[in-house]
């Protein structure tokens, strides 16, 4: 039998947060799912992790090799889901309880929907919280595709969440091509993009997940990097719905800039930027 819900988590060097993020699934109640965790040749004891949850029939471990970045382990872990809706949750963020179940249902009440997206909770390396609710900023209840993505570009960030925020249709995922493995620093949102071209969007309004925001992803220059790779990205949401105008795109660029320069601001303050 084939569980209505795969949840998969790329792993790498996250021995210190990995069993938080598979306990964060496996406690969830009323769900049927399999949990799929593929380790990215960690050698800092991540797959050992994973295999003390072996137990339990609702878990499958897998381990590939170096080489391929992110990309090659997303898709690697997601190829194995066998689910009819796909959430991906790495390794070092976890899911908030009855996260799953909600997603599950309102997915279900939308036949048409592909994809839902849900707050979030930011937090820091050291679990402090950074936003207590985050996201989904210029989303309504219920959007088209197209109309989704417009707010999504006019935002100049993603509204939409993290992936661990995010729950998809497995068909839609698929006729997608699965994950946009050419962008890198925007793969989730280009996914989303791609996802929403097979099906609507609904909101889920409660925090379904928490994103922690390592040390590296302070940086003033992979700041920049972002809002560069997000700039391009909105253009070519441009060519890819109709709904999404030259002006839309030229709003989103200058918001990606301004956005990017007030988070050089708050890291400085936080006292977390590495230069």
């Amino acid at each position: 039998m084939k569980p209505d819900l795969s949840v998969v988590i790329p792993a790498y060097q996250q021995s210190d947060s990995l069993a938080d993020s598979i306990r964060s699934v496996l406690d969830q109640a009323e769900v049927d799912l399999e949990l799929i965790i593929s380790d990215h040749a960690s050698t800092d004891g991540t797959e050992e992790i994973a295999r003390k949850f072996e137990s339990d029939p609702r878990v499958r471990i897998m381990r590939i090799g170096a080489g391929g970045g992110a990309a090659a382990n997303w898709t690697a872990v997601t190829d194995e889901a066998r689910g009819e809706f796909l959430k991906l949750l790495p390794g070092d963020d976890t899911v908030t309880p009855g996260s799953l179940a909600r997603q599950l249902a309102l997915l279900r009440a939308h036949p048409d929907a592909a994809l839902v997206g849900g707050r979030r909770r930011i937090i820091d390396a050291t679990g402090r919280t950074i936003s207590k609710r985050r996201g989904l900023q210029g989303l309504e209840a219920e959007m088209t595709g197209g109309s989704a993505v417009r707010a999504s570009v006019r935002s100049g960030t993603n509204p939409f969440g993290e992936p661990g925020a995010v729950m998809m249709r497995r068909g839609a995922f698929t006729a997608a091509g699965g994950w946009q493995g050419d962008w890198s620093y925007a793969i989730d949102v280009a996914t989303y993009y791609a996802v929403l071209q097979h099906g609507s969007f609904v909101r889920d309004d409660d925090v379904a997940s928490t994103f922690r925001i390592s040390g590296g992803q302070w940086s003033v220059a992979l700041v920049d990097q972002q809002a560069d790779e997000m700039s391009r990205l909105f253009a070519e949401a441009g060519r890819m719905f109709r709904e999404v105008s030259p002006d839309d795109v030229a709003r989103g660029v200058r918001r990606a800039r301004a956005l990017a320069r007030q988070r050089r601001i708050v890291y400085r303050v936080l006292g977390m930027v590495k230069r």
